[in-house]
């Protein structure tokens, strides 16, 4: 699962058994990434 530090902006992605911290800056607040599908809702 990729996530997004929320200090440094770096690209993380977390294994199962790592925790949750940035490896770069240590910062414990990750923004989870949204997928790039566009999805359409009809209106009736």
């Amino acid at each position: 699962m990729s996530y997004k530090c929320s200090r440094c902006k770096r690209d993380v992605e977390l294994d199962e058994y790592g925790g949750v911290r940035c490896p770069y800056c240590g910062h414990r607040v990750l923004l989870k990434e949204r997928s790039r599908d566009v999805k359409e809702v009809g209106v009736n």
